[in-house]
């Protein structure tokens, strides 16, 4: 049994305590105060950004790129839910990357009500007042060969994530203060970067992890357009493929929070057009009603199991009073048949929605029975020693194939627990 757990990646909460541990003040801000202070929904809002390389402590050895603030973004309306400016940080290429360009947009969930909003312009997410000055580049930003084979040496930027709509909002609320602006940040940024070079490649990749992963999805044709056709353009989504689940009580956890978001933030009149002629906005801000209509070669990497989809869409407390989900939530070796059966279950929905999409020759997938989210940023997950795979193949070789056009890339993995090379995450 030891051996079917893989490689643990043990996050404590309130504790640093390894290299990917959580470092305390993000989950301050996720569960601060008590349970009237505050809801379910906030604590969802916030729970997302605990996951991937933002919320750890860099590795040693990491490269640190500093912040740029997009100057002029205020003129257009582009900033962040407190109104200060939007910022972004590149690092340059070299070689023969030079004018080759990988624009990551950065996760960290969502606000969805007034309250949870003007919560969330007092941290890192709503403003860029809290912005750190510099971040890791690791994983899929790596400047190093051994570590970012593909893609090391391309001009590599992070955009940082400051609206909690995905980037894709456009309205304010006067009276708390708030603009929901991510729509003119992402247009922007395009522009800064353009201005900076970017118009100039010949080669481009989004990308984007858990919320970002959404952006990527959601902002993928856009991006296209921004470039000539001689361009080689193409999107990674990375944990971005939130499904439209129903929780184990039966209600629609995730379909009323993201109904939120996309109401409070006026979303709908900048989601794809091919989706909202014949669904409701809601409806299409979720991935799986918009991935077939994406013109852009698209690659999504996805945990089946994906945790933070179990902990906050299917098993979150309010759905589970009892608690009969708790120690299944936290650790995927803990759960019961009949909570495995139940996750079989969310792995199918997952495979039944991509089914379409894999029918595309130009798209990619690489879907590990892993309980993980967020696999492209660091570096445990995307590249390395005992790195997880499928058939033998990184995440990293998988993607760097599919956009190289090197191979026909469409991973599926067994289902668990079969996969002895996952990372699964462990809380405690």
């Amino acid at each position: 049994m030891e051996g079917l757990k893989g490689f643990w990646c043990v996050i404590v909460l309130g504790v640093l305590f390894s290299k990917w541990g959580v470092e305390s003040f993000e989950l301050d801000e996720s569960f601060a105060g008590n349970e009237t202070d505050v809801s379910f929904l906030e604590s969802m809002s916030y729970l997302e950004s605990v996951y991937g390389v933002s919320a750890a402590a860099p590795p040693p050895g990491a490269l640190m790129v500093g912040l740029t603030l997009v100057q002029g973004a205020a003129a257009k309306g582009a900033v962040c839910l407190d109104g200060t400016l939007p910022g972004y940080h590149l690092h340059r290429g070299f070689g023969n990357g030079a004018n080759s360009w990988l624009v990551q947009l950065e996760g960290g969930g969502w606000c969805n009500s007034i309250r949870t909003c003007v919560y969330r312009k007092k941290t890192r997410r709503g403003s860029s007042n809290y912005f750190e000055r510099q971040i890791a580049f690791t994983g899929i930003l790596s400047n190093k060969a051994w570590e970012n084979p593909d893609f090391f040496n391309w001009n590599r930027v992070k955009i940082r994530y400051c609206d909690g709509a995905s980037f894709a909002g456009d309205s304010e609320n006067k009276a708390a203060g708030l603009q929901f602006r991510g729509q003119r940040i992402w247009l922007a940024a395009m522009e800064d970067l353009m201005s900076k070079g970017m118009r100039y490649a010949n080669q481009a990749l989004l990308s984007g992890c858990s919320a970002g992963g959404l952006a990527s999805i959601l902002h993928c044709d856009e991006f296209r357009d921004l470039f000539p056709r001689s361009t080689k353009v193409k999107c990674l989504s990375d944990a971005g493929l939130f499904l439209d689940a129903v929780d184990v009580s039966g209600g629609r956890t995730i379909r009323n929070f993201f109904g939120g978001i996309v109401s409070l933030q006026g979303v709908g009149r900048n989601l794809p057009r091919t989706c909202t002629n014949h669904l409701d906005p809601t409806s299409c801000f979720f991935p799986q009603n918009l991935i077939a209509n994406i013109r852009t070669p698209l690659f999504l990497l996805n945990a089946a199991y994906d945790a933070w989809q179990v902990q906050e869409s299917l098993a979150p407390s309010k759905a589970d009073p009892r608690g009969t989900w708790r120690f299944c939530n936290k650790n995927i070796d803990q759960c019961s048949g009949s909570q495995i059966q139940y996750l079989q279950g969310f792995r199918n929905h997952m495979l039944n929605a991509v089914k379409g999409f894999v029918a595309s020759r130009q798209s990619g997938l690489f879907i590990n029975s892993c309980f993980a989210h967020c696999q492209s940023e660091r570096q445990d997950t995307w590249f390395g020693k005992n790195c997880p795979v499928i058939g033998n193949k990184a995440v990293a070789t998988a993607v760097g194939d599919w956009y190289f056009d090197r191979a026909n890339v469409k991973a599926i993995d067994c289902a668990y627990p079969c996969d002895r090379t996952c990372h699964n995450l462990a809380f405690h």
